[in-house]
C-alpha cells in the first residue's frame, strides 16, 4: 500500500496526461520546423521550458504559499513530470553517439545540463520576486 491516497494518484495521473500531450505537441512541432539541424531541438526546448517552469512555480509557492498540496502534486509531479523528457534526452544523446555524431551528442548533453540548471535557477529567482 502506498502512503498516497487515491485522490493524489489521480492528480498525478491527470497532470501527467496533460503534460505528456503538451510535450508531444510542442516537441513534435519544433522538430518538424528544424529538420535541417539534425538536432533534437524539440526535446531540448521542452526540457528547458519545464526546468524554467518548475523553478518559477517553486519560487512562487515557497514565498507566497499560493498552492495547496494537491495542486502542487498535480503541477510538479504530474504536469511537469509528464512534460519534461529526460529519458528521451538520454535516448537521443545515445543515438547521436551511436551514429558517430560525437560533437552533436556532446552539445546536446552540455546544453541540457547547463541550460536546465540555469532555467531552474532563473525560474526560482523570478518566482521569488
Amino acid at each position: 500500500m502506498t502512503p498516497y491516497g487515491l485522490p493524489q494518484l489521480l492528480w498525478v495521473g491527470f497532470g501527467g496526461f496533460l503534460g505528456s500531450i503538451g510535450r508531444f505537441v510542442m516537441a513534435g512541432a519544433l522538430n518538424r520546423f528544424s529538420p535541417v539541424l539534425g538536432f533534437p531541438v524539440g526535446t531540448l526546448t521542452v526540457n528547458i521550458l519545464g526546468c524554467l517552469l518548475i523553478g518559477l512555480l517553486h519560487g512562487v509557492t515557497e514565498t507566497r504559499s499560493l498552492l495547496g498540496p494537491d495542486i502542487r502534486i498535480f503541477l510538479f509531479i504530474g504536469v511537469l513530470g509528464g512534460f519534461t523528457t529526460y529519458s528521451t534526452f538520454g535516448f537521443e544523446s545515445l543515438a547521436l553517439l551511436k551514429d558517430g555524431a560525437i560533437l552533436k551528442a556532446s552539445v546536446n548533453i552540455i546544453l541540457h545540463v547547463f541550460l536546465g540548471l540555469s532555467a531552474v535557477w532563473v525560474g526560482d529567482a523570478l518566482g521569488r520576486l
